[in-house]
């Protein structure tokens, strides 16, 4: 079975010389999550632009489900939907009226049932004859992922999909990718809010500077990376970390009231059990103590400040 997406070599120049995107090679497998990653104009959008064929790519090449974007354009925009970070919607048509109209622009028969059910799906039921301009934000995003879908894609590319909305939204939201997900509809997704690829990718890739700089498992990308804080709250404060201490990378913090130790999640090296010895030793008592896994977003800040800069 080919990749739901396949992406080989591709580049992206505009007229003014600047690259979007360069030299991006990845693979999507079908019924997969995946989140792109990546800072204000990383080259994120430009990315899905191309594979919807939206944007031109200057080089390289893009299948979807085995067929190249650019030989059957028409197979495969018929297999891709997309909610575009900008609410462009039919202000003045109803709910259901758009979302029909968006299904027979892609010549798909009418499927009465489906758009019903999917309108259910989406709590736009009770909103189907309404007009969008008199609906709320979040009730707009629900109708773009509604035209979207309409057409029953096979891969599903959302911009920024929970952009400006509430917190109850964004969860409705996760729930929906899931249950595509769970039907065996690929997601891609860019988003800014870290917590929401930690919650639902299943693969992570970060984009910067136009250049996938990293793809990894989820899970992996937190075991690799990942790291661990020990922070000792001291009964006294310090000036400075004593000698005998030295050997282990401390730093101290809170005006010298506490003190912490960086390392590896899965360093059974590290040294704790020896180092609380030591402190004990040399009469330096701490009255709490509290160990913190690094994030994702840790992570992602970790990687993007580590990126070389332009001619460097």
């Amino acid at each position: 079975m080919p990749p739901a997406v396949s992406i080989h070599n591709l580049g992206k120049t505009y007229a003014s010389g600047v690259p979007a995107l360069q030299a991006v090679t990845l693979q999507v497998a079908k019924g997969e999550i995946f989140a792109l990653l990546g800072p204000n104009g990383a080259g994120k959008t430009t990315l899905i632009g191309i594979v919807c064929g939206i944007v031109n790519a200057t080089c390289g090449s893009v299948q979807v489900e085995g067929r190249d974007i650019r030989r059957d354009f028409r197979a495969v925009r018929a297999r891709v939907g997309l909610v575009p970070q900008e609410l462009t919607t039919d202000a003045f048509e109803s709910v259901l009226a758009t979302v029909k109209f968006s299904r027979a622009l892609f010549g798909c028969a009418p499927n009465p049932a489906f758009l019903d059910k999917l309108l259910r799906d989406l709590s736009l039921w009770d909103k189907r004859h309404e007009r969008i301009m008199n609906l709320s934000g979040g009730m707009k995003r629900r109708v773009m992922i509604a035209k979207a879908l309409s057409h029953e894609p096979q891969v599903l590319f959302l911009d920024e999909p929970t952009a400006g909305v509430d917190v109850e939204l964004r969860r409705d939201m996760w729930g929906l990718v899931r249950a595509l997900r769970d039907q065996g509809v690929t997601i891609i997704l860019t988003t800014h809010y870290i917590e929401e690829a930690e919650e639902m990718a299943d693969r992570i890739g970060v984009v910067n500077k136009g250049r996938l700089i990293l793809v990894e498992e989820k899970s992996t990308l937190m075991r690799k990376l990942g790291k661990k804080q020990l922070s000792l709250q001291l009964q006294t404060p310090l000036k400075s970390i004593p000698v005998e201490l030295q050997q282990w990378p401390l730093t101290l913090h809170a005006d010298g009231n506490e003190l912490q130790l960086s390392f590896d999640a899965h360093d059974e090296s590290a040294g704790i059990p020896a180092l609380l010895g030591k402190m004990s030793d040399i009469g330096l008592a701490y009255k709490d103590l509290n160990t913190r896994q690094s994030s994702l977003e840790d992570i992602f800040v970790s990687l993007i400040s580590q990126e070389p800069h332009p001619g460097a």
